[in-house]
């Protein structure tokens, strides 16, 4: 084996580590791509997680810090429990089957989580009523603030009291979440009135929300 030979294998055995280097180091770039992406993933979905707690921590303290008087507080209940009531009464005439498995709203905010089924028609009855989850999220948290002593009046009742509770919202609700929902639920059950009965004939609240055992 001459000079020029050995050299040539030399160089091809150098070649061949150079190559083997790359390689190991595409490896390890591909893997160093992949956890960054997972970080990155982590991260947005952290981001996310603590942008909504603070949002909900906002509603919170929007709810609790709200100045009305017991009267008017009990108005804004009454829409709110209503809709509530809607919204899980629809469910079970959508999951007739599920009756027994979902007594509450709260069960079913709970199983949809995990159920895609519930979930699927959970966004479709949000859909047909218009609502986004963070509605549903801002009249939850004033249920629980206000619910244990709230006292529901009827649309007669309310009327008698206040002529626009619309405009009460607009001008005495400042956080935009709970400020949305609630002309939400109002907007939905003064519509939802007027669809059963004449304007001088308003429906009971049994009409309105037919009865749920549980």
């Amino acid at each position: 084996m001459n000079h020029e030979t050995t050299t040539l294998i030399s160089l091809k055995e150098a070649m061949k580590r150079v190559d083997n280097k790359l390689q190991a180091l595409d490896t390890q770039f591909k893997e160093l791509d992949t956890i960054k992406d997972n970080l990155t993933l982590r991260f947005e979905h952290h981001s996310k997680t603590l942008a909504s707690q603070a949002a909900q921590d906002e509603i919170w303290t929007a709810a609790l810090a709200l100045g009305f008087t017991s009267m008017e507080l009990n108005i804004l209940y009454s829409y709110v429990i209503e809709v509530l009531i809607c919204l899980h009464t629809r469910m079970l005439q959508k999951l007739p089957d599920l009756v027994r498995s979902l007594p509450t709203l709260a069960s079913v905010l709970r199983r949809k989580t995990k159920n895609k089924h519930i979930r699927t028609v959970w966004e479709s009855i949000l859909e047909e009523y218009g609502l986004r989850e963070r509605d549903v999220t801002a009249l939850c948290t004033f249920f629980v603030v206000h619910g244990n002593k709230g006292e529901h009046y009827t649309a007669n009742v309310r009327r008698m009291h206040i002529k626009d509770v619309s405009f009460m919202i607009t001008n005495m609700v400042t956080n935009q979440a709970l400020q949305e929902g609630l002309l939400r639920a109002v907007q939905i059950i003064e519509k939802g009135k007027a669809a059963r009965t004449p304007e001088t004939s308003r429906a009971p609240l049994k009409e309105l929300m037919p009865p749920v055992k549980g």
